[in-house]
């Protein structure tokens, strides 16, 4: 699957779920018409904060058919792709700030036969990924420092989103971009308008007392946005 294609993805992370009913909570956001369930992986040295491993990983993959998106904020990713991909993990995105070697380690998840992402933290700019872009099955923002849910979205996230997208049109890629931290139904619609198509979002959906009337309402804002774009072209 070309993840581009498709329109609008909306991606719940589970770490703003209830972890005493993280089975229950994968299969409500399911039922509220979420696409991809997101795991945030920490082990409090990359960011502070330590969450959850491969294990945690299989028993959310045994309650949903919807595809798992292990975002790896952890030291040394490389050796702990396998154990993820043997998890369940469908996309596997690594930060392009925790080693020397991207451009191997997305080959190796690849290998492994799962989609493989670029992460890039506030800070690193859209150009450090220019070289591998068209390896990359899609590139993920981070609209916040990572580390911990609930944070705001950081403004300027919208002038890297647009920059990607040029580089990505500029090197024939069909690399889509997602986007992780911050996202509600208040700050969507301006990330859809830049370029974006993958939207995490933590505690605007397990936050809410409706998960399937926020899922809507950024679907519908983002969506609003794409045919506005297309229609001024």
């Amino acid at each position: 699957m070309n993840l581009s294609n498709k329109k609008i993805l909306i991606a719940p992370s589970i770490l703003s779920a209830d972890f005493a009913r993280l089975g229950e909570e994968v299969k409500a956001i399911a039922a509220a018409g979420a696409d991809v369930v997101h795991l945030d992986v920490m082990d409090g040295h990359f960011v502070p904060n330590i969450t959850i491993g491969p294990l945690i990983a299989e028993a959310v993959n045994r309650v949903t058919d919807l595809p798992l998106d292990v975002h790896l904020m952890i030291e040394n990713p490389e050796r702990y792709i396998k154990a993820f991909a043997e998890a369940g993990a469908d996309w596997i995105t690594v930060h392009q700030e925790t080693g020397y070697h991207l451009h191997r380690t997305i080959g190796a998840i690849k290998e492994l036969g799962c989609r493989a992402g670029a992460v890039l933290n506030p800070a690193t700019p859209a150009e450090s990924i220019a070289p591998i872009i068209n390896d990359l099955d899609l590139v993920m923002v981070m609209s916040v420092n990572p580390g911990f849910g609930g944070q705001s979205f950081i403004a300027s996230s919208l002038n890297k989103i647009r920059r990607l997208k040029e580089l990505i049109a500029a090197k024939n890629s069909t690399c889509a971009i997602e986007v992780d931290g911050g996202v509600s139904p208040a700050t969507i619609a301006g990330i859809a308008g830049a370029g974006a198509n993958i939207f995490v979002a933590g505690s605007a959906v397990f936050g809410s007392e409706d998960y399937a009337k926020v899922i809507k309402k950024m679907r519908q804002a983002a969506e609003a946005t794409f045919e506005l774009n297309a229609k001024s072209k």
